[in-house]
């Protein structure tokens, strides 16, 4: 099985970039668009965000299950693909809009429109990340394929932040509203692109992609007895914690960025420049670097593995990232270039746990089968898909709690606590959340050791030896 063709890492990695798109439009710019586009505050936008995404987070094993159940002429996983991709697009589309004038109306609106996104996006992104564990059953191909995935996903993250600003932007310019341009109408339009752009890229990974790995033994398990092996998975609870902090770390320093360039960064303003009519500000370049540099982490994975293993690894980045983290909260806010150069070096750490976490859920799949005589897969993977949504709501949340409690109002000069605030999610607190993921992924126990013996065991159990 080691012979997967380049087209279809090509194929799986086009999956992530289409759902990478909005993934990092809703981290970077959702807070933002729902406290200075739409008008709401952010305690009530924190709070919106925690009580759709636990539920949402909540229904992925749900999903997973359905996945392991789901029998078609194209494989357990993949139909998702072709049957969500235009559902997805829609949603994403309809999020990035509001409706009426009246705050209640507009908080109606984002609560329905938000939960139902993420509902779709669970629909589509649990079978897509469980794609993954039946591509390939050799653990370094799937470190390979999540190296593709993952490079996807952050290029699909650089072409939503290269051009969100500049589509926004000129978008604007088309629908005047009080004899300005509107913004709202600039982001509907700008995510509606991405929308159609995310919709084919879906349809691709459906169309060059195959699912090769079977169970043992194709027999039907119970709900209870699915969940009460992942219950019992020890690497499974280990992984989940290490996730979630994860989550959290890029959560609140993402949702906290664009604040931080507009708030708190002296020199920010003059720093931008014009290219085919699109103006790019410091925010965007900040952005696109931590993006470039998430993708060369990614590519160095596959070689780090081979010499280090994938815990070590995984607990190595989480280390260099707190360091650096620290490091972040002593610098000057008029020290662009050090700022930058920080952004750099912690998005390759951050680059790095990206892929390894994706592969390590898809071993964590082998051990459960090797342990218990049967495989669920969708469900293992939900359960990361689960993990990102926990960490993404608790970040999420996060951050606009905090930047209520720092006392942070929308488009006004802030007060030294809310500068200070902002100052402390781009550093200090993302640092607690990758040294809790470090202490986590100490006790991770499957070693290449461990799985070269449970990948031969399943093999021969497969081939009846």
């Amino acid at each position: 099985m080691k012979n997967i063709k380049l087209k279809e890492k090509i194929g799986y990695g086009l999956g992530d970039a289409a759902s990478s798109m909005f993934w990092k439009l809703f981290t970077m710019y959702l807070l933002f668009f729902y406290t200075d586009v739409v008008g709401l505050s952010a305690a009530v936008v924190g709070t919106m965000f925690l009580v759709t995404r636990i539920w949402d987070t909540f229904l992925d094993p749900f999903i997973g299950v359905l996945c392991d159940r789901t029998k078609t002429r194209w494989g357990k996983f993949r139909p998702y693909l072709l049957w969500v991709a235009i559902p997805f697009g829609v949603c994403g589309f309809l999020t990035f809009s509001s409706f009426g004038s009246h705050e209640t109306s507009k908080i109606v609106y984002a609560y329905v429109t938000y939960t139902l996104m993420m509902m779709i996006y669970s629909l589509i992104n649990v079978p897509y990340a469980s794609l993954l564990g039946v591509m390939s059953s050799d653990p370094q191909v799937r470190t390979e394929l999540s190296s593709y995935r993952m490079s996807f996903a952050f290029g699909g993250s650089i072409l939503v932040l290269a051009l969100v600003e500049p589509l926004t932007n000129l978008f604007s310019q088309m629908k005047l509203v009080n004899g300005g341009p509107s913004m709202l109408f600039g982001w509907q339009m700008s995510a509606g692109v991405f929308a159609i752009i995310a919709i084919f890229m879906f349809l691709l990974t459906f169309s060059w992609t195959k699912e090769r790995v079977v169970p043992i033994v194709e027999k039907k398990n119970s709900l209870k007895s699915d969940i009460r092996d992942l219950c019992m998975n020890r690497p499974w609870w280990i992984l989940l914690g290490a996730s979630v902090m994860v989550l959290i770390f890029n959560s609140i320093r993402d949702g906290a960025a664009i604040f931080f360039f507009k708030y708190n960064v002296t020199g920010a303003d003059s720093f931008c420049f014009t290219i085919l009519g699109g103006t790019f500000t410091l925010i965007t370049v900040y952005l696109v670097l931590g993006q470039a540099f998430n993708i060369v982490g990614i590519l160095c994975v596959p070689f780090l593995t081979r010499r280090l293993g994938k815990k070590n690894t995984f607990g190595g980045a989480m280390a260099c990232a707190t360091i650096l983290s620290v490091v972040f909260y002593f610098l000057a806010t008029d020290m662009i270039a050090e700022i930058l150069i920080m952004q750099v070096l912690i998005s390759f750490c951050a680059g790095i746990v990206s892929p390894l976490m994706w592969s390590m859920y898809a071993d964590i799949a082998d051990y459960s089968e090797w342990k218990t005589g049967r495989r669920a897969t969708g469900l293992i993977f939900s359960s990361s898909s689960m993990s990102q949504k926990l960490g993404w709501t608790i970040g999420g949340s996060m951050t606009g709690w905090l930047l209520f409690y720092f006392g942070f109002e929308a488009n006004v000069p802030q007060t030294e606590s809310s500068l200070q605030g902002i100052m402390l999610m781009m550093s200090l607190l993302p640092a607690c959340a990758t040294f809790i993921s470090m202490l986590f992924i100490l006790k991770y126990p499957l070693t290449e050791k461990k799985m070269n013996e449970i990948v031969k065991s399943l093999m021969q159990k497969r081939e009846g030896v």
